[in-house]
């Protein structure tokens, strides 16, 4: 068994969540949050900065470390165990340019419910569910738009 690291975003802007619409030899894959491998030397910070930027196009700066899920997978010659570290963070702008090097060929910012539904994998769509849960709140306290971080 292969152990892999990743980590990504939820990304925020005006109450929206960035997604990625990921087409793989014309073969439908879903709707998935931005994340990729931690490189090495690399905080798990910079790698969901970096793959948010690399796979959306979008600037994000990180409010607050949200939550790990965990899957496997097999490939054609092991069975990889994922753990993926997530962060809540907010974007500069509905800006968004899908990586077409990863295969994305959409991207783009959705209300809460129908990112939701969008999301192809349940622990995405509990991620979400932790990550919009806690931007409620700042948005109640007023702490939302104060980019600090959390």
């Amino acid at each position: 068994m292969i152990e892999a690291v990743s980590c990504g975003g939820v990304v925020i802007f005006r109450g929206k969540i960035l997604l990625l619409y990921k087409n793989y030899r014309n073969r439908y894959e879903g709707w998935v949050l931005p994340k990729g491998t931690v490189e090495e030397g690399e905080e798990y910070s910079e790698t969901a900065l970096r793959e948010v930027k690399e796979e959306t196009g979008a600037t994000a700066h990180i409010i607050k470390y949200v939550g790990k899920t965990n899957y496997s997978f097999n490939t054609s010659y092991d069975v990889v165990d994922k753990d993926v570290h997530w962060y809540l963070m907010m974007a500069d702008s509905y800006y968004s340019k899908p990586q077409k090097e990863e295969f994305f060929c959409d991207s783009g910012y959705y209300k809460y419910h129908e990112a939701y539904h969008l999301l192809k994998f349940p622990n995405e769509k509990q991620i979400l569910q932790d990550a919009y849960s806690e931007y409620q709140e700042l948005r109640r306290l007023g702490m939302w738009d104060s980019r600090l971080k959390v």
